[in-house]
């Protein structure tokens, strides 16, 4: 079952694009990264999804059901923690927290002090008076307290610490284990490398690629690193070579094809080293910016 269902998603704020025709799907238990640098249109297709602004053309389904018609009725299940967080700066966190879980027929508040145990978010602070990676924090409880069947996240590590960050992952892989879905939008690689199934990059507000990671990673292009006082860049003038740099006796490519093609290249002259690995995934979405 698809949780999330785009179909040609497009938003224009007058003549500005913001995206055009993004279509993917995201499955029912998935941990989803989504990937583009700020100004692709990470957040504006989020925030259509949510029903926050309204698209000029396409449709979305969430749980299957269109989520501007059923908008009201879907976000009960979506728990979203937005870039940027903003609340009233007179309130205390606690304050807040039970404000957003009374819109929801249910009672957050064992809830509420286990998740806020867990970021070490003190309860009894006014707004005013917290970092901006405390506020963050308040953020993530709130999307959090009603035990969201979908889970959306928009550069949700922004302002923590290293250590803050790598427990709001494993709670995030313990909510995904616990059954919700999870759609992470990021420009961090690393993060998403690390989290999630499959991702999908965009593009100056179009989708280029939809992939599993491991695939993205292994499937695709070879990083390969060729020493020895023979070596020269001459050597490498086959299809699938980008990227091609030349230093003192050695050479550096990217290379997508039949690896055997670049072994018998170098087969004829005496080499030092060798090397050939998978290139990271920041390596590979630079690819896709050029």
């Amino acid at each position: 079952m698809n949780v999330l269902e785009i179909n040609q998603l497009t938003k224009f704020y007058g003549n500005a694009r913001g995206i055009e025709n993004v279509s993917f799907s995201v499955k029912e238990g998935e941990i989803f990264g989504f990937i583009g640098p700020n100004g692709a249109g990470k957040s504006t297709t989020i925030r259509t999804l949510l029903g926050l602004i309204y698209p000029t053309s396409g449709s979305a389904k969430i749980f299957g059901k269109d989520c501007i018609k059923y908008g009201s009725e879907v976000r009960k299940e979506i728990g979203y923690l937005p870039s940027e967080v903003f609340y009233y700066d007179k309130m205390k966190v606690i304050d807040v927290l039970k404000y957003a879980a009374s819109f929801f027929d249910k009672d957050c508040t064992k809830r509420i002090d286990e998740l806020s145990e867990m970021m070490e978010l003190n309860l009894n602070r006014r707004v005013e008076d917290l970092s901006y990676g405390n506020k963050k924090k308040v953020g993530i409880v709130q999307g959090l307290l009603h035990s969201p069947k979908l889970i959306m996240l928009d550069e949700p590590t922004s302002g923590l610490d290293p250590l803050m960050q790598q427990k709001f992952f494993s709670l995030i892989e313990q909510e995904n284990k616990n059954g919700a879905t999870i759609f992470f939008s990021s420009h961090i690689l690393s993060e998403v490398q690390q989290l999630c199934n499959r991702v999908a990059i965009i593009k100056a507000g179009s989708i280029v690629k939809v992939e599993d990671i491991k695939t993205l990673r292994e499937d695709n292009y070879k990083k390969v690193t060729v020493r020895g006082e023979k070596v020269s860049a001459a050597l490498f003038t086959m299809e699938g070579i980008s990227e091609l740099l030349e230093e003192p006796a050695t050479v550096r490519f990217f290379y997508k094809g039949d690896i055997n093609v670049i072994v018998q290249a170098i087969s004829s002259i005496g080499i030092g080293d060798l090397l050939v690995e998978n290139p990271t995934l920041e390596e590979i979405f630079m690819h896709y910016y050029k």
